[in-house]
């Protein structure tokens, strides 16, 4: 599996989100950036503190107009759970039933979960930032303020 390039348009998605509404990427276009965040499970101990950490920085990711959708292959019950526990505001989407998501941007593992991987989708649907991170640390979310920074007046 690959990565989308960067340059090119991100593939289109419906997920279900915590509340069981679908959540569409496409309703996000030339509103807003957006950072997709796969993670690979709900209540693991890199997850839960790599999504805090994404919280924690809301006022920033909404000064440079960036939505940020967590995804995994966990069910929306899961999801929800684990958004309560962390005190999440942002849409964890669930890529549970057919993983068509994870795999159309080439983060799902062969054991059926995803990599831990940060996309950042322009306002006009194209990939900006693709990266597959050591499933074993937490990000460093500077590198995304940078390209978000870059994208500022676009």
């Amino acid at each position: 599996m690959t990565l989308p390039p960067v340059g090119q348009q991100a593939p289109d998605f419906t997920l279900p989100g915590l509340d069981d509404n679908a959540v569409h990427l496409q309703d996000y276009r030339e509103r807003f950036h957006i950072l997709l965040a796969f993670y690979p499970f709900d209540f693991s101990p890199i997850c839960s503190v790599q999504l805090p950490g994404l919280q924690e920085q809301m006022a920033r990711f909404a000064e440079l107009e960036t939505i940020v959708l967590g995804i995994s292959t966990d069910s929306p019950y899961s999801h929800r759970a684990f958004a309560a526990e962390l005190g999440l505001e942002f849409p964890l989407l669930s890529d549970f039933f057919g993983k068509e998501v994870s795999e159309a941007y080439g983060v799902l593992r062969p054991e059926g979960y995803c990599e831990r991987a940060s996309f950042i989708i322009d306002k006009e649907g194209i990939v900006r930032y693709a990266v597959v991170h050591d499933i074993g640390q937490v990000p460093d979310v500077e590198e995304i303020f940078q390209i978000l920074e870059s994208l500022k007046d676009q």
